[in-house]
């Protein structure tokens, strides 16, 4: 198995730079996931590392080999596609089969890897079916298959569940995880799924315009984004942002949202003192937003209590989401489903202020 390191990893199409001096180490049999929305150059930045794309500039090793005039094929890396890329006239195992025969070996280990494979897999059953009579699920696993057959240094997996209905990618991205851990290869799987970076990723790595934002565990991500844009890209519904002004009343900072006030939590008033009396962003994720009557752990008081207009409600089952108006500003609520709240009525809601984030209004940079 190995590492793979970017160093300020390059690329430009044209006038368009897709991918901006991305820096990055993959440890061996890591999971990193790398996401970010279409066009951030997720996909460029594997293509580079697989060969498929000249670098502009920069440096790829793979272990300890700069492999940037290395071919394809000498790479010692198998790639998933999003679209499958299976042979239609072939049956499941010569699909599986193929890239080791035309690397010349020998039937028995050929054999040997494919039926490892398949059983890994369940294809057991399926080795003579054609791919017209495999279903989506199936087709997917083939091309795993195939990937797996080749006993890679790494994997390079780019949207590999996006064609799949949603039931089954859940229930495929749970086999694709136990599959890497128990390979153990070091795996770089590109979506744009933020939910599937969260399950998947021992790190996720967050791009936007080809720039690297962030790179950190999931929970880190989504405790501690480093700016608006991850803040708001990790997490279901996304983080609430409202245009502030910081105050401080003695020992004590508010956010003043000109009809609210919210009291800071103690232990950002050491961060958050340059920006007195300026603008920011506050930022609260949807699920420290409760209903203040269904008595949630965070203790209600003046700092943190609000009232709010119900807009619409959303039943999912356990929970609600809810849109909310606070005079100028709009909040969505993931409320418990016992809620008393109708449409178009007032609601106290009670905000867990330790949770809540802030952020520079200029540089969007994270405050706290």
């Amino acid at each position: 198995m190995a590492s793979v390191t970017l160093k300020h990893l390059t690329k430009v199409f044209k006038n368009v730079v897709a991918v901006n001096d991305l820096s990055l180490e993959i440890k061996d049999k890591e999971f990193l996931v790398l996401v970010g929305p279409s066009g951030c150059g997720k996909t460029t930045a594997l293509r580079m590392i697989a060969g498929l794309e000249e670098v502009t500039s920069g440096e790829i090793y793979i272990g300890d080999r700069l492999v940037n005039d290395v071919q394809p094929k000498d790479r010692d890396i198998a790639m998933v596609f999003q679209n499958y890329a299976l042979y239609p006239h072939m049956t499941v195992y010569d699909n599986m089969a193929f890239a080791l025969r035309m690397r010349k070996f020998p039937k028995a280990e050929i054999q040997r890897r494919v039926h490892e494979a398949a059983k890994l897999l369940g294809l057991e059953g399926l080795l003579d079916r054609k791919p017209k009579q495999l279903s989506g699920g199936q087709r997917q696993r083939v091309a795993l298959g195939r990937a797996i057959v080749r006993e890679p240094q790494v994997f390079l997996m780019d949207e590999p569940l996006s064609n799949l209905d949603a039931k089954l990618r859940v229930q495929t991205r749970a086999e694709l995880i136990k599959l890497q851990r128990r390979l153990a290869v070091t795996t770089i799987y590109v979506t744009h799924d933020q939910v599937e970076a969260m399950t998947m990723g021992d790190r996720i790595a967050v791009l936007k315009d080809g720039v690297l934002q962030q790179v950190d565990t999931p929970l880190n991500l989504y405790h501690y984004p480093a700016n608006m844009f991850v803040a708001g890209f990790i997490g279901t519904p996304p983080m609430n942002f409202l245009d502030v002004t910081l105050r401080r009343s003695g020992e004590d900072y508010y956010v003043d949202g000109g009809n609210f006030r919210l009291l800071l939590p103690k232990f950002a008033a050491d961060k958050v003192q340059p920006w007195v009396d300026k603008q920011v962003v506050f930022g609260v994720r949807p699920e420290d937003i409760f209903d203040k009557a269904l008595a949630p752990t965070t203790s209600a008081h003046d700092g943190n209590t609000l009232k709010a207009l119900v807009d619409v409600i959303e039943p999912m089952g356990a929970v609600v989401i809810m849109y909310l108006t606070l005079g100028t500003h709009q909040l969505v609520a993931t409320i418990d489903a016992d809620t008393r709240a109708k449409e178009g009525e007032e609601l106290e809601i009670v905000l867990d202020m330790e949770k809540t984030h802030l952020f520079d209004k200029e540089t969007q940079k994270a405050i706290y």
